[in-house]
């Protein structure tokens, strides 16, 4: 039954077809059609505008006309079937070419390479996902699902050596700078994920300096907010990648 409610509307001459939008849109009701984003059904859109905020070049509204009621039944069963690789791919924000959301394997464990030099033990990423940013990361991922979560200071990834052999295996890495990123987007997001995602364990590593206080903050404010009893590690680190305190709740 359609009614007068709000809904998006997308302006196609603005729009540049970066998908920006999509990864902000947890209920999966846009996709990218001949270059440009659409709205896959009227029933999947909530109206909200979460989306509207994430495009680069305000092709996005929230209007007012007849469309279809929203439908969270309708959502849930979408999603369950939505596969990503068949999903149109989706550019990153800062327009670079796109990736779609991937899943892979770590590197961690695999054998050593050898160099020009000769054999040596190199380290491997564990990595195992991407994208790796908190504000690209769509609470619908399929990453996410019963996961242990590395939330890590952006300058904690460039100053922790450990990182990629103690802190990163076995873990979803969310990255991100509490200084300079929308706090309360962080805790929305980080809300939904907690509440929705069957996340196992958090574990926020953070720098000693003040502005990284933040991270943590606004973890535990996703965390009261899902009322979420997750268990959750605080791990301070020095600008030189020293542990200065370890705390788990």
């Amino acid at each position: 039954m359609k009614v007068m409610r709000k809904i998006i509307e997308i302006d196609e001459e603005l729009c540049d077809g970066c998908g920006q939008c999509i990864l902000s849109c947890a209920e999966g009701a846009l996709q990218i059609v001949d270059g440009k984003a659409k709205v896959v059904s009227d029933n999947l859109c909530d109206g909200l505008g979460a989306c509207m905020g994430e495009c680069p070049q305000g092709a996005l509204k929230i209007i007012e006309r007849e469309a279809e009621e929203f439908d969270e039944a309708a959502v849930e069963e979408y999603l369950k079937h939505l596969d990503p690789q068949d999903a149109p791919e989706p550019a990153m924000a800062c327009g670079c070419p796109s990736h779609n959301i991937q899943a892979f394997a770590s590197q961690s464990d695999c054998a050593c390479m050898d160099t020009a030099a000769g054999a040596t033990d190199t380290p491997k990423s564990a990595l195992s996902h991407w994208p790796v940013q908190i504000r690209l990361i769509p609470p619908t991922a399929p990453f996410l699902k019963n996961a242990d979560i590395l939330v890590l200071a952006d300058c904690g990834a460039v100053a922790a050596a450990n990182l990629h052999t103690q802190l990163l295996p076995g873990k979803v890495v969310m990255m991100g700078c509490p200084k300079f990123d929308d706090l309360d987007e962080y805790a929305a997001r980080f809300t939904e994920i907690f509440a929705t995602s069957g996340v196992r364990t958090v574990t926020v590593v953070s720098m000693e300096v003040p502005c990284c206080a933040g991270l943590a903050w606004v973890v535990k404010k996703g965390l009261a907010a899902a009322k979420s009893d997750i268990s959750l590690t605080e791990i301070i680190i020095s600008g030189q990648g020293k542990i200065i305190s370890e705390k788990k709740r």
